[in-house]
């Protein structure tokens, strides 16, 4: 492949992601009300197509495209797709750190909504690139499992962030889920830091982490590839549960005295769109 073509793969993929969450960030706001008439069926399937020809392209590179790892030869291919998964899961959940900080500041449906989209998506990418993490370890550690400071570190964060989920499912009072599921997502978040530095910290079976300088410039086009799927996949699954969250948020608060402070008067439920 010439460089003048991995120089457009590389600009180009960065630059239809980005657009992407552009876009999802402009129907989050428009789209996102129940009543909104904005139509965007077409530049939801026009996102879908992308990612999934990124998606192709991504994982024909990592697959076929690419050289073997010096160490573990092919079986480290599986990283094209655990990488970009575990970033994913913890831009999410940055994400939902920032709302959860931002409803305790500022009351506003909309931010307790995009925390709830937020953390499922991130739970959900977690879930998966710690899956994905256990099939890798099997050949190259010789287990599914070591109570490994990384793994472990990432195992228990999940656990807190299915514990916000139940949380958000157990508790009726949309005022106080808010609030409560705000204070257990900052809580949360304290073991992201952990799980990044961990391999650092620590002495560790996992690997630190990687840069463009130390792997095959090859390998890091492959990656970023699959990052960039990765991110419109996550701005998809992100404006999808938003705007559900949102729209049973507005069904919950349909009574004036449930409204919170960021919509006053009567009967204008229908304004936190």
């Amino acid at each position: 492949m010439s460089d003048l073509l991995k120089t457009v793969l590389q600009v180009g993929s960065a630059v239809a992601a980005l657009a992407s969450v552009g876009l999802g960030v402009w129907l989050g706001v428009k789209w996102a009300p129940p009543r909104s008439r904005v139509n965007a069926r077409p530049v939801l399937l026009g996102m879908a197509a992308l990612a999934l020809a990124l998606l192709v392209l991504g994982n024909w590179m990592g697959l076929v495209w690419t050289p073997s790892e010096r160490e573990m030869g092919d079986v480290y291919r599986i990283i094209y797709v655990h990488v970009p998964a575990m970033w994913m899961a913890m831009l999410a959940l940055v994400v939902n750190f920032a709302c959860c900080v931002g409803y305790l500041l500022k009351t506003s449906w909309k931010t307790d909504a995009l925390a709830e989209a937020t953390a499922e998506v991130g739970l959900l990418f977690g879930t998966y690139g710690l899956v994905l993490g256990a099939i890798w370890g099997k050949p190259t550690w010789g287990t599914y499992w070591d109570w490994d400071p990384r793994l472990t570190a990432m195992a228990i964060m999940l656990v807190t962030y299915v514990a916000y989920m139940a949380l958000r499912r157990f508790v009726e009072d949309p005022e106080k889920r808010a609030v409560w599921s705000s204070v257990v997502g900052i809580i949360s978040f304290v073991n992201l830091p952990i799980v990044w530095f961990s391999v650092k910290w620590w002495r560790s079976l996992h690997q630190v982490q990687s840069t463009p300088k130390t792997v095959d410039p090859d390998m890091t086009l492959a990656l970023r590839v699959n990052a960039w799927a990765s991110l419109i996949l996550l701005t998809l699954f992100l404006l999808h549960r938003y705007r559900t969250a949102l729209a049973t948020r507005e069904a919950e608060v349909a009574l004036p005295e449930a409204l919170p402070t960021d919509v006053p008067g009567p009967n204008r439920a229908s304004e936190v769109a």
